[in-house]
């Protein structure tokens, strides 16, 4: 008998085609350096503009005058930029306004999106098929800005604040990744706790929301981001500026338009730095985004996801 003599497997040369695909070869050592670099890069150029607002807020009028407008290195520390905006006037009236109408708004919103969402995904809800046709019609046609300011206006909402959420209170993108997410719990749970006697509010509310605590952690953070940025509404709607939100405030600052009196007073004499101010006012913009973001953002991949590919 001829011996059988196993011949060496090679490695593929760089020029060979890999024996499997792409994806699932071990990453090089100079593609994890690359990937490490371009990282670090990414981080850099989100983080660098962001310390050097707060930096700027923090910095007195003297070193702000001496590197001649933004601070890169922290000097001459400083909070008195946080105490004026915060000591009583337009900028904490302002920021009240903008976290009531963010915690109202947002408890609105959700409370609307997840009933319609949940009514459409459910087979045997009325008409919800037409429904949910309608509510797709929407996200391609609308009737534009004009035909809103004029229903606006004869509702009543001009210079009122419910002009600031209902306008722009439900959106039918958050309604179907929540639909989608409904539609994919067990229809069998539904259906054991009809038989117990549970009616649907008793369903949405022990057996629905409990298990989607992804999405509607997501929607939520979606909403509250919206209530807390928007601008365009009170600057449409609200011609009394007592009522503007942070915002409406901030674009006020950045613009050099006319300052609060008691800020105005302070820039005049010399005690605050114009620039400190408009920084401080973008901090406490960024600030509760900031915060609440890391606690919701396991819930993304989860919620978006899930909810995006059962629909």
């Amino acid at each position: 008998m001829t011996a059988v003599i196993d011949k060496p497997v090679r490695e593929p040369r760089w020029w060979q085609a890999p024996p499997r695909p792409t994806w699932e070869e071990e990453p090089s050592k100079a593609g994890l350096a690359g990937k490490g670099l371009a990282l670090t890069l990414a981080c850099l150029a989100i983080l660098f503009p962001l310390w050097i607002v707060v930096v700027t807020s923090l910095s007195s009028r003297k070193t702000i005058d001496e590197v001649g407008g933004l601070v890169m290195v922290p000097k001459g520390i400083t909070f008195i930029a946080y105490k004026e905006l915060l000591s009583g006037g337009q900028v904490t009236r302002a920021a009240i306004v903008s976290i009531l109408v963010t915690l109202i708004g947002t408890a609105f919103s959700m409370t609307v999106s997840v009933l319609c969402a949940y009514g459409l995904s459910r087979p045997g809800s009325l008409a919800h098929r037409w429904i949910l046709m309608i509510l797709l019609a929407t996200m391609f046609f609308s009737a534009g800005l004009i035909p809103t300011y004029l229903l606006v206006q004869t509702l009543g909402l001009t210079d009122s604040y419910l002009a600031l959420i209902l306008p722009s209170a439900v959106s039918v993108f958050n309604i179907l990744v929540l639909r989608g997410f409904f539609t994919g719990i067990s229809q069998e749970l539904v259906d054991s706790a009809r038989i117990d006697g549970a009616g649907d509010f008793r369903i949405l509310w022990q057996i629905i929301m409990p298990l989607s605590r992804a999405v509607i952690a997501v929607i939520t953070l979606f909403y509250a981001v919206g209530y807390w940025s928007a601008w365009f509404n009170a600057s449409l709607y609200l011609n009394d500026q007592d009522m503007m939100p942070l915002q409406n405030v901030m674009i006020q600052l950045v613009q050099k338009q006319e300052a609060p009196v008691g800020l105005g007073q302070a820039i005049k004499t010399g005690q605050l730095s114009g620039l400190a101010v408009q920084m401080a006012v973008m901090v406490m913009a960024l600030l509760p985004v900031a915060v609440l973001s890391p606690f919701v953002q396991r819930h993304f991949k989860k919620g978006m996801l899930t909810g995006a590919v059962k629909g």
